[in-house]
């Protein structure tokens, strides 16, 4: 096994024991990136003294070793794009909280990794870069927002890598690619330093080979920011220390398997056989049905998330992407793409005199009667499980003209996000003849990130899903 395959793990293990170097890390890692990254277009800018840094860092706790960042965090000497030619060739004059903790934590930047432009979408294919192919099977995508980063770690280009969500876009790109992402309760990790797709709603974390990689990266970049005032001031946990302790006794509730577009299908097999995995392993697990109105013991439908998201995520994208006016950046507005002008003039609509009332508060008070749901749920039960995707990857060209593209494919984790609760995608199932992954949606109450690490983590080890497990 090549020493960029290892996960990140064992790779501070056997560098603990002197078995491996950072340079043979670094040289894995960047032939495997020269070898690939022209056709997969995962890697957006390279940093050069990748190993100079991380020979500085060795002796962190994550010894110098390889991080890809999505190209919406900003970064001391490498270009921030967020994957839109408005900010071609901007260089941060700061640095975002998460690479800075990282840094702190040992981890060295490698380098920024492609993704839909202004996190835009859930494809990839709205980078201004052109799109990214996924890794294990390139006629297909690698899901958005943050498909670069999921890529980069699928196709062993990095050993971990970071993305955000505002809803799905760690989750599904985790999904398509056959790798674990884990997205943090909103305020669990800080917004500081990323550029803003929806406020309210943005969370970074981690993408990685494995459930103790994430839970490792969650310990050095979670906490409150004086930088951020949405952060909040629950204590973190050590994400790790409880890892192993198992889910015996949990009350695991499955969600969304009698939709009509994922009943009887692959999906909703390996969810319910997912169930079973978990009742297995000592938990009391439930099948909970969908309501298209609030009912105690139902899930409210995710149909009338799908509208909530787009008015207040517009909204908010209209908002945050006024202060691209040409002056400060370097490029004016007429270099924003074609999905950008459509969330601004939508978003703008939305919040104009007459219509804001009509629109985004209604649409926040429908958001508070999904917080109001998963509430009255975790009352009831531990965990709720569900797929992040309602699909296999869909093949490259298969965004085609549709607005509603990003929200049809993030159906499932749109109510979850705009609650802002806690969720990890782990792989479920795999595809021989297509190579493709389907991903297992694990989702928490608020601040709840040890109890989904630790279920990921038992579904993880008694599977044979997840491939750096199984080969290792």
């Amino acid at each position: 096994m090549k020493t960029n395959e290892l996960t990140l793990v064992k790779a501070i293990d056997l560098l603990d024991k002197k078995e491996i170097s950072l340079e043979e890390v670094y040289k894995d890692t960047l032939r495997v990136v020269e070898a690939k990254n022209k056709e997969l277009n995962i890697y957006l800018s390279l940093n050069k003294n990748s190993l100079m840094e991380a020979n500085k860092n060795k002796d962190g706790l994550l010894h110098g070793l390889p991080v890809a960042v999505k190209d919406n965090f900003l970064t001391i000497g490498l270009p921030t794009t967020a994957s839109s030619k408005v900010l071609e060739n901007f260089m941060p004059p700061y640095e975002s909280t998460v690479t800075k903790r990282l840094k702190k934590a040992g981890g060295v930047v490698i380098g920024k990794t492609n993704m839909d432009a202004w996190a835009h979408g859930s494809s990839t294919e709205t980078s201004d870069f052109g799109p990214t192919k996924n890794p294990r099977n390139p006629k297909y995508l690698p899901g958005g927002s943050s498909g670069g980063s999921a890529a980069a770690v699928a196709a062993d280009m990095t050993i971990v890598a970071i993305g955000s969500e505002t809803a799905g876009s760690i989750r599904q790109p985790a999904s398509w690619c056959g790798v674990v992402g884990l997205k943090p309760t909103y305020g669990r990790t800080s917004r500081y330093g990323v550029v803003a797709m929806g406020s309210s709603l943005d969370s970074p974390g981690p993408l990685a080979k494995t459930v103790e990689d994430s839970a490792l990266i969650l310990n050095h970049i979670a906490g409150q920011d004086d930088n951020d005032g949405t952060t909040s001031p629950v204590p973190i946990q050590n994400y790790t220390r409880n890892l192993k302790r198992g889910v015996k006794d949990m009350k695991i509730g499955i969600c969304y398997i009698d939709h009509p577009k994922i009943r009887n299908t692959q999906v909703a097999e390996s969810v319910l056989e997912a169930g079973k995995i978990f009742e297995n392993l000592g938990a009391k697990v439930d099948t909970i049905s969908i309501s298209d109105k609030m009912e105690n013991g139902k899930i409210l439908t995710h149909e009338h998330a799908i509208g909530v998201y787009t008015v207040v995520q517009r909204g908010e994208v209209s908002s945050n992407l006024s202060r691209y006016d040409g002056i400060r950046y370097g490029y004016g507005r007429d270099r924003f793409g074609h999905e950008a002008k459509n969330r601004i003039m939508l978003g703008t609509f939305t919040l104009s005199k007459g219509y804001a009332d009509r629109y985004y508060v209604h649409a926040q008070k429908v958001r508070s009667l999904y917080i109001k749901n998963f509430k009255e749920l975790f009352s009831k039960y531990d965990l709720l499980i569900s797929s992040p995707s309602p699909s296999f990857a869909l093949p490259l060209g298969s965004l085609g003209d549709d607005p509603m593209f990003g929200e049809l494919q993030d159906m499932l984790v749109e109510p979850s996000s705009l609650a802002g609760i806690c969720g990890i995608s782990i792989p479920m199932f795999h595809d021989e003849k297509t190579n493709l992954y389907l991903g297992l949606n694990i989702m928490g109450d608020y601040f709840q990130e040890e109890k989904i690490l630790r279920a990921a983590w038992a579904y993880e080890q008694a599977t044979k899903w997840n491939p750096w497990i199984k080969n290792s």
